[in-house]
């Protein structure tokens, strides 16, 4: 008898057992996940691209695999048990490049982060899974391994970043409407309650108090803020330099991530975004003097035009600011929690610790420390460092063409996420945003080693030979 046939009768029969015990539609939302969960095990590629697109859109609708997961998650775990099935079957079509001294690194980081994470254990008294929380967050760091795997064609590059525009645009496009609206956070609660973001009590505590400001699927103004600075270079970049509609997706994102980020009154982001522009501004980037002077004069229109969005910028920046007291407060007493958890608290929760009486921490480099010590922030830093080694401009003057756009537009967002650490930590521990601060990390050293010349081993630029600079010899001349 054929192999098909009993396996026919074998799908048959489970198929009718769940027909038996589950509702119709609980049963196609089951049988809709397993025909993607496979798709996904045969094409790892595809789980990506639904995570870029998941990831800034959603980036916190959750489902139950066993535990609580969010969907970008879940989509990056499948991820990379389709590319290991897939190396078991010789399935993909190269070898993974070989890692760099940022990748070498960052791996040396997440070794590293087991330690705070047993001490974090014990020395920890609250409810937390910290084993569990521990493996999110490395399999959010795992992204920037994805694009070696992955991403190692330009056309899955350029699909990936259309993936990013496009979630964006949705999370946009819903967002904002939403606010003006009722002019409140708050009425964001029902449909993220729909999307399944959890009960209704749970996020209007969240959002009750920013209710001033724009809420979105990234639940605080502060991540959506950090969100968009990292997306609307990237953003700004492709769409000026393609045709067609991916030109008019770059641009729309531009243009609608701009009126975003002001409505949901995140200084830090702003102030990164701002600084980034202004370098690419000194460096001759095209239009980045021109897009200065009309965000300007857009953002002066959209403030008159709406009376607390003046309220919120004429008092963002003044030491009298609530949040501004806030954070000089969490800086004063800083000191006391780095001697109460000298190795960090780990990954049972979040900072504070409940009751514990300290102070969490608005920085992204200090909340390293206050999570994973020390050490843990020291690591972090020769990851950063190590890449902008292998990153950085080589030339005083950087055109902007179709061939450079996503190394310039990922560089630009990168440099706004770590300036905005100045102001907020979202881009150090947070489920979601880091994985996505980790791929464009990973894009980004892709690109400057396919622009540069360098050797994919990771050997630094500087040493990486004569074609140290772009293939266009006028670059060069300039």
């Amino acid at each position: 008898m054929p192999l098909g046939v009993p396996l026919a009768l074998l799908c048959g029969g489970l198929f009718g057992a769940l027909l038996w015990v589950l509702p119709a539609g609980k049963l196609l939302v089951l049988l809709a996940g397993a025909a993607l969960g496979l798709t996904i095990l045969r094409k790892p590629l595809l789980g990506l691209l639904l995570f870029a697109v998941v990831g800034t859109f959603l980036p916190y609708s959750t489902v139950s695999l066993g535990i609580r997961t969010t969907v970008s998650e879940a989509l990056l775990m499948l991820v990379w048990v389709g590319i290991w099935f897939q190396t078991l079957l010789g399935g993909l079509s190269r070898a993974p490049e070989s890692p760099g001294l940022p990748e070498r690194l960052a791996v040396a980081l997440a070794v590293y982060s087991l330690f705070p994470l047993v001490i974090g254990q014990v020395m920890v008294d609250a409810e937390g899974n910290g084993p569990i929380n521990w493996i999110r967050w490395l399999f959010n760091l795992s992204a920037l391994f994805l694009v070696g795997r992955l991403l190692a064609e330009q056309k899955a590059r350029e699909q990936v970043v259309i993936a990013l525009l496009l979630g964006t645009l949705f999370m946009l496009l819903l967002s904002i409407p939403t606010f003006l609206r009722e002019r409140s956070a708050t009425s964001m609660t029902p449909i993220l309650a729909a999307l399944g973001y959890g009960s209704l009590e749970v996020l209007g505590d969240s959002l009750m108090a920013l209710a001033p400001r724009m809420g979105s699927p990234w639940m605080h103004p502060n991540a959506t803020g950090g969100a968009l600075a990292l997306l609307l270079p990237l953003a700004l970049c492709y769409g000026l330099t393609r045709r067609g509609w991916p030109r008019a997706l770059g641009l729309a994102v531009t243009l609608l991530g701009s009126v975003g980020l002001l409505l949901t009154g995140s200084r830090g982001a702003l102030l990164s975004l701002v600084l980034v522009l202004v370098w690419m501004a000194g460096r001759r980037v095209p239009y980045a003097g021109r897009l200065l002077l009309i965000g300007s004069f857009l953002g002066v229109l959209l403030t008159l035009a709406y009376p607390p969005l003046q309220e919120r910028l004429l008092t963002m920046f003044l030491t009298s600011n609530e949040s501004t007291s806030v954070r000089f407060d969490e800086y004063a007493n800083f000191p006391a929690a780095m001697a109460a958890y000298p190795f960090g608290v780990g990954f049972k929760v979040d900072p504070p610790v409940p009751g514990s009486g300290l102070w969490g921490i608005s920085n992204l480099w200090l909340n390293y420390i206050y999570k994973i010590g020390l050490p843990g922030m020291l690591l972090f830093i020769a990851v950063t460092w190590s890449w902008w080694r292998v990153v950085r401009p080589r030339s005083r003057v950087i055109p902007l063409t179709a061939d450079n756009a996503i190394w310039l537009g990922t560089l630009g967002g990168l440099l706004a996420a770590l300036l905005s650490g100045l102001f907020d930590h979202y881009f150090s521990f947070t489920m979601v945003l880091v994985a996505l601060f980790w791929l464009f990390m990973g894009l980004n050293l892709h690109e400057a080693r396919r622009l540069y010349g360098a050797e994919a081993r990771g050997a630094d630029v500087d040493e990486a030979g004569p074609n140290q600079d772009f293939p266009d010899k006028q670059w060069r001349r300039r």
